[in-house]
């Protein structure tokens, strides 16, 4: 499929299939424009149920990495690609002979993506992973979750999403714009446990610095502090507070009818189970949809916490057309945007596969 608008238009991708952040690599690339093919074994079962979303405008083609043919017919794709990006662990791309030293000897100018956990090196390179453990080995697990409890796994997306198929799309784009000097391809080694780290670089420095403990939840922004937290309303849902700034801290306050004068100082670190008692007594007294009207139009950070079902109803979210349906199933729509270059709704997924030979023929 050859994309005719958005910034990546004309840049040719070759996706080796993965699973988890590998495809929402791929989704992100097309999103922007590229003309992203998909190669997969016959029988994944990637491209079936609810996931099958995620290969979004994309071409997909089938490929046994076992038969010669077929891989030499991947090669020939990949000889005319701008890109590849993969998601195997390391090793496993040379030996089915569609390595990146090979492909660049074939092709110079080829930007060769490789995402993995652990990275292309070092004593975890070759061993199984998740998301829980590369976040859980750079500190960023042990930073989530309230004081004296245990850490909160943020579902998969700092470590797979945020840390990995993220940064391999920036690596991808930053190659090709260093390409136009130099002419020249080159590897993308994108881990996961590098993203994660960049992602908590102030966390980091902070740290360094001693004005971030190691206790999870003792800090600025991790519930150590009341006016940055979640509160239950009456009708069993909750708000999100995030009163850092001392102006809208004014603001969280005088909805709420205290006054500052009889409560602990903002920033003292003993005060803040006395504020958050208050905060929970009086969040408390009326329901999520009663102080999101009260809060409408005020600068104090505090908004309503959607479920998946409500978010899809937000008038923000929909005033802005973030989430747009494909193939009869809401989904978020393209991110970032552009004043120029547009891209459009992405095409539903497939629902046959390219023969081999037909692309870009």
């Amino acid at each position: 499929m050859s994309a005719s608008k958005g910034p990546l238009a004309g840049v040719r991708i070759v996706e080796l299939a993965s699973i988890g952040p590998g495809p929402h690599a791929g989704m992100m690339l097309a999103d922007l424009g590229a003309d992203v093919v998909r190669v997969q074994r016959p029988g994944d079962g990637s491209a079936k149920g609810p996931m099958r979303a995620q290969l979004r405008g994309r071409t997909i083609v089938q490929a046994n990495f076992k038969d010669p043919a077929d891989i030499e017919a991947v090669r020939g794709l990949i000889d005319k690609a701008d890109v590849v990006i993969e998601g195997y662990r390391p090793g496993v791309v040379e030996r089915l002979g569609l390595g990146p030293q090979e492909a660049l000897a074939r092709n110079p100018r080829l930007v060769y993506g490789r995402m993995t956990g652990w990275g292309q090196d070092g004593p975890r390179a070759d061993r199984a992973g998740h998301d829980i453990n590369y976040i859980g080995l750079t500190g960023a697990l042990n930073a989530i979750g309230r004081k004296g409890e245990r850490p909160v796994p943020p579902v998969n997306m700092l470590g797979d999403y945020g840390g990995g198929s993220v940064f391999l799309v920036l690596g991808v784009i930053t190659a090709l714009f260093e390409r136009e000097r130099s002419g020249q391809g080159q590897i993308v080694d994108a881990a996961m446990v590098d993203g994660a780290l960049t992602l908590a670089h102030s966390l980091w420095i902070l740290h360094q610095g001693g004005a971030w403990s190691d206790e999870r939840g003792t800090n600025l922004l991790d519930t150590g502090m009341a006016w940055y937290d979640t509160y239950q309303t009456s009708d069993g849902k909750y708000l999100a507070v995030g009163a850092f700034e001392p102006q809208f801290y004014a603001e969280l306050l005088r909805v709420l009818e205290l006054d500052s004068e009889s409560l602990p100082r903002q920033m003292d670190p003993t005060g803040q189970e006395v504020l958050r008692e208050v905060f929970t007594e009086k969040f408390a007294a009326r329901t999520q949809d009663e102080w999101a009207a009260l809060f409408d139009g005020v600068d104090a950070c505090v908004t309503p916490i959607r479920t998946w079902t409500d978010a899809a109803a937000d008038e923000h979210l929909r005033a802005r057309g973030s989430l747009v349906e494909i193939d009869g199933m809401l989904q978020p729509a393209p991110a970032p945007r552009f004043s120029r270059t547009a891209p459009p709704t992405p095409a539903a997924p497939p629902t046959e596969f390219t023969p081999l030979g037909e692309v870009w023929a």
